[in-house]
């Protein structure tokens, strides 16, 4: 059985290696360039306290995790966060995005946070799935707001509210 916990930054590498092979093969996230591991370690220290990174082991070696992240800088969207959520490729389909997104909701909600955002990209229709099995609903598309791999990406905003 999976174990959730808070990522701590002996989990950099794997982390960084979950997230890398997507910044350099897919489109579900925006970044363009690879964390180095030590940008991975910082990610993991700001990503602590109210806005956790939490991880899913099996065996003792990181599978998947995910994250809480401010919304917006301006002190209104306080009460908002954004979510994000990776799992190895060769560990997708089992219901580990699932438990990554349900842990997410739950430590939100602990910490008295009134709604949760998923910007999603590029038309990535498991994921938008996965945030509406969990209670998200489509409120609204940002048309061509992104470009990689030479194309313009529409991201698709989703929202919880607790």
């Amino acid at each position: 059985m999976p174990e959730l916990r808070l990522a701590t930054v002996d989990d950099a590498e794997a982390m960084r290696n979950i997230y890398n092979k997507e910044v350099l093969g897919s489109t579900v996230t925006f970044d363009l360039v690879p964390r180095s591991l030590e940008d991975q370690k910082t990610w993991i220290i700001e990503h602590s306290g109210v806005y956790p990174a939490i991880v899913c082991c099996e065996q003792a070696q990181v599978i998947g995790f995910a994250s809480l992240s401010p919304y917006r800088n301006r002190p209104a969207y306080s009460t908002t966060v954004e979510n994000s959520l990776y799992v190895h490729h060769l560990h997708r389909r089992k219901g580990i995005g699932r438990l990554l997104l349900n842990e997410t909701i739950i430590l939100a909600t602990e910490y008295g946070f009134h709604s949760i955002m998923a910007r999603i990209s590029g038309g990535h229709q498991a994921s938008i799935a996965l945030h509406k099995s969990c209670g998200f609903e489509l409120v609204g598309i940002e048309k061509e707001v992104g470009r990689k791999f030479g194309h313009w990406l529409d991201v698709a905003l989703m929202q919880k509210l607790l």
